[in-house]
């Protein structure tokens, strides 16, 4: 008995041991991220088609510079950091809740909901505004919103929401809608090129307020992921398991899904459709620090607001004063990349 006592307590200590390493590079990988954050956003402010020296940045004097940075460039990056984290945290819990690592944010139709409310806005050259933010944004977002209620309410059998039904679902109703989307860009006429525009994804028009309309609803949505963790690492074990472990599966699922689609709907509205943000993010963080949601959501979130902030900064730099879309720089440089860590994905983790 004493034998088995001491060899319960050295497994014991062992997985606490381990335990605490984890948690030491979790920490240390959040903290990596977030200065990796603070020195791609300065370094994004400072680049442009204007060069700017790093002295304007602290003085408030007023001058083209210091206008420039405050009303051009900083609300820019902002915005660009809150889609990229918004995107990506989408996609690592669409990826838990239907247990598929090719699950993207865009996967129940919202995107085709706001490509459908911008578009009417552009076509109809609709200008009002409601607290500063403009017609385009605001249709999109609402659009976005309507299409994720009409997919819960077709994936709905009595109280019960089937991953699958939601996404048939959601391919259906982005299908149809996009087929709307074409029909109004073949009638655009002169507006065609802000349609394609802002379908290809950007963020030469960030102000402020849409920062203000972006924000709330990104801490909101990921603030809900973050508490229901737990139940996303649950979830990967199936929905049954989590139901033993004595958790309201149901409720639980529609609340992570409504989250997963508000932060998508903010990001799309905001920014145009902007692909492999929400797809690339959460496998390179999880193949860093593994499936916990507890670390994997800030970490996306992270990883996400690095990674659009780069992939601004480049499209309004490589061709200056020409701006490339956001969503072309994102997809000509994460599909080889998505690719690669497929072929790669067991030497990956091997070394890691």
């Amino acid at each position: 008995m004493e034998r088995v006592s001491v060899e319960s307590t050295c497994c014991s200590e062992g997985s606490l041991s381990v335990l605490r390493q984890k948690r030491k590079k979790a920490r240390l990988l959040l903290f990596t991220l977030f200065a990796a954050l603070l020195l791609v956003m300065v370094l994004a402010i400072r680049c442009g088609a204007v060069d700017i020296p790093f002295s304007a940045m602290f003085l408030g004097d007023g001058s083209v510079s210091y206008n420039i940075l405050l009303r051009l460039r900083l609300p820019r990056v902002i915005l660009a950091a809150l889609a990229g984290a918004s995107l990506a945290v989408a996609g690592a819990t669409f990826q838990a809740l239907f247990r598929n690592p090719m699950a993207d944010p865009y996967i129940i139709g919202v995107s085709s909901g706001a490509s459908l409310g911008a578009v009417l806005a552009i076509v109809l050259s609709l200008s009002f505004s409601f607290l500063g933010v403009g017609a385009i944004p605001l249709l999109a977002f609402a659009a976005a919103m309507m299409t994720a209620l009409m997919v819960f309410n077709l994936a709905k059998v009595g109280d019960t929401v089937s991953p699958l039904t939601l996404l048939l679902a959601g391919i259906a109703a982005g299908s149809f809608l996009s087929a709307i989307v074409s029909l109004l860009t073949y009638f655009a006429g002169e507006k065609l090129h802000q349609v394609i525009f802002w379908l290809m994804g950007g963020f030469s028009g960030a102000t402020w307020a849409g920062i203000r309309l972006a924000f709330p609803y990104f801490l909101l949505g990921t603030t809900v992921i973050y508490l229901h963790a737990r139940f996303l690492n649950c979830m990967l074990l199936g929905e049954e398991t989590a139901t033993h472990l004595g958790i309201e599966v149901e409720r639980v699922k529609k609340t992570l899904l409504a989250a997963a689609s508000l932060l998508t709907a903010i990001a799309v509205a905001t920014s145009g459709l902007i692909g492999f943000v929400g797809l690339i993010v959460p496998h390179v963080i999880r193949l860093l620090v593994g499936p916990d949601h507890r670390t994997l959501v800030p970490a996306s979130a992270l990883g996400g607001a690095i990674l659009m902030v780069t992939a601004d900064a480049v499209a309004r730099t490589v061709l200056a004063p020409t701006e490339l879309p956001v969503g072309l720089v994102t997809a000509l440089g994460g599909a080889p990349f998505f690719i690669y860590l497929l072929r790669n994905r067991k030497k990956i983790k091997h070394f890691i």
